[in-house]
């Protein structure tokens, strides 16, 4: 099993880690010959929300080599806090300048790579940069892992959802945290609704307190248009455009989703009535993305 990459866009990777990180502690890496997935499956997360993402290769990576027995997967379990804690170590550009150890330098090169230390397996950074004044110095961090046993890895699946009844391509998702920021104080529970007119909704509702926020004219996917005419018959009348399809979510669980803001660029959300909500973030543009976190976000049931 042997696993070394050089870590070309540091700063997207540690982004990835600080949207996740705020779900739970640890997380599983699924390196492959293509992808990197990240994942966060643990229900004994608060709010049940998931991660499955999957992020290209070369978008985080080069001079990318891996090898196992496995298909050439490896999968680990790690910290979340002491990834990110080797990856905060780096410049995040080459004009960055560093300090450990108490001198400054530039990082030139960061090389990750699977190693064992006392029979600990561990994702090994080693750091190399040049001081202001020429000096070469080298840097090295060790991440405790676990590797999975392949039999574990097959058990890794998906949720299953429903197909969704709109897709919807949401605001800034920093604009919209600072709104749930200040319903956060007032309610518990979180409406989303959308139409197919483009009609975005975030309400609040409790015996005290009524409060909604809209947005008009958002982006219906092209997907989403073809699909609904495509279940549109002939003897059939045309769907309401102005019918707003909802879901119930935790706040608190809407907010932790929420800081993938750092990585986003473009972000779609699918609303599964009663089921769940589906929020795909996009690194870069849709058509050319370096990858794509997928959050599930599990519907509270309203009984009355």
């Amino acid at each position: 099993m042997r696993f070394r990459a050089g870590v070309e866009n540091v700063t997207t990777f540690f982004r990835i880690m600080q949207s996740v990180e705020k779900l739970q502690k640890k997380c599983i890496i699924k390196f492959t010959e293509e992808n990197m997935h990240v994942i966060c499956n643990n229900d004994a997360n608060e709010g049940g929300i998931q991660v499955w993402s999957q992020i290209k290769i070369d978008s985080i990576f080069n001079n990318y080599r891996i090898q196992s027995n496995s298909n050439n997967e490896i999968t680990v379990n790690l910290t979340c806090e002491a990834l990110m804690g080797a990856l905060r170590s780096v410049s995040t550009s080459s004009g960055t300048s560093n300090s450990a150890s108490g001198s400054s330098y530039e990082t030139d090169e960061v090389i990750i790579k699977l190693a064992k230390k006392n029979d600990q397996a561990v994702l090994n950074f080693e750091i190399t940069g040049t001081t202001r004044v020429g000096r070469k110095v080298r840097i090295g961090h060790d991440v405790k892992i676990e590797v999975m046993k392949p039999a574990d890895v097959v058990k890794l699946s998906e949720p299953m959802c429903p197909e969704p009844d709109i897709h919807v391509l949401l605001p800034s998702l920093q604009k919209i945290r600072t709104i749930v920021e200040r319903l956060r104080s007032m309610s518990d529970v979180l409406a989303i609704r959308a139409s197919q007119s483009g009609c975005l909704q975030l309400s609040i509702n409790t015996e005290s307190v009524k409060v909604d926020t809209e947005w008009k004219n958002c982006t219906i996917p092209q997907m989403m248009k073809e699909s609904a005419s495509q279940d549109d018959n002939a003897d059939d009348p045309p769907p309401d455009p102005e019918h707003l399809f909802s879901v119930l979510v935790s706040v608190r669980s809407f907010l932790k989703f929420l800081s993938s803001h750092v990585v986003s660029t473009t972000t779609i959300a699918c609303i599964c009535q009663n089921h769940c909500l589906i929020l795909y973030v996009y690194i870069g543009d849709v058509a050319d993305a370096g990858g794509v976190l997928t959050f599930y976000i599990p519907a509270i049931i309203d009984d009355e």
